[in-house]
């Protein structure tokens, strides 16, 4: 690397470089307008099968496994063409990162953005996958606020850095290598004698880490598993194969995928029948 001096004024540079380089600017708001599809069920989601929006489908999935009334339509928002920063998508997350929820069974209508604020906002409108009682609901939202605040690292820090950037640089892939062991050293041993993270319970907690760590671990996302040594931590291997093992886990992972083998492609989810 050469060496940088930062000048008095930051200026965007449109030509930085890197993948995704022409999805990221300095400003918030639309770049186009763009109305949102509207399906039949009262919850309507705008995603992408990345992890943040793997946590939700999973979510929504275990929900209708276990009898809620919790139908949604699964609508695909393509980051790569800029669809985020349509104007409907804008409407309901002013922040232009997926997934984003509309829930038109309040009045008026309810929009949650942020994966984890969308966890929370189901678990309890439907009374499942998040403890009643304060001690162990504590438990659950310290590990999903865990994961909120960890995996940046991950994805913007190492991902990047690793897999992304316009060239490889020693010094920020081992800053964020660092940090990303750290994290997975920290569930390792959280998971040394607890089945899921808060203990025997699976929730909102499990769901939303395992969309992250579970993949690092199981999935080679960013081709990093030898480079990170990710057969070292059993207890969450252990831990990440025994979600996936979950039918709502498999559905819910297919949901607004576009690509991988047509088995696994869910672009859009109405109903059961779109698994078939």
């Amino acid at each position: 690397m050469t060496e940088y001096t930062p000048p008095k004024v930051w200026t965007w540079d449109q030509e930085s470089g890197g993948r995704f380089a022409n999805i990221n600017r300095p400003i918030a708001g639309p770049t186009h307008d763009k109305e949102l599809p509207v399906g039949e069920h009262p919850l309507q989601l705008h995603s992408l099968g990345t992890p943040n929006g793997v946590k939700v489908t999973v979510l929504l999935e275990e929900l209708l496994e276990v009898g809620c009334d919790a139908e949604y339509d699964a609508w695909l928002i393509n980051i790569g063409e800029g669809q985020q920063f349509g104007s409907g998508f804008v409407d309901i997350n002013p922040n232009s990162k997926i997934p984003a929820l509309l829930d038109r069974s309040t009045d008026p209508a309810t929009r949650v953005f942020e994966s984890g604020a969308i966890l929370i906002y189901l678990a309890e409108k439907f009374g499942h996958f998040i403890p009643s009682k304060a001690s162990e609901k504590a438990e659950c939202l310290s590990w999903l606020m865990w994961q909120m605040g960890s995996a940046p690292y991950l994805g913007g820090g190492f991902g990047h850095f690793y897999a992304y950037a316009p060239e490889k640089w020693e010094y920020p892939i081992n800053r964020y290598a660092m940090e990303v062991k750290r994290q997975l050293d920290v569930l390792e041993r959280n998971l040394i004698d607890r089945d899921y993270l808060c203990g025997d319970n699976y929730n909102i907690a499990d769901m939303a880490n395992y969309a992250w760590y579970g993949a690092l671990v199981l999935h080679n996302i960013y081709d990093a598993s030898e480079f990170l040594d990710v057969d070292s931590y059993k207890n969450v291997a252990r831990w990440a194969k025994a979600i996936e093992a979950r039918p709502a886990v498999d559905r819910g992972r297919r949901v607004n995928r576009p690509w991988g083998p047509e088995e696994t492609r869910v672009p859009e989810r109405h109903s059961a029948a779109d698994f078939d």
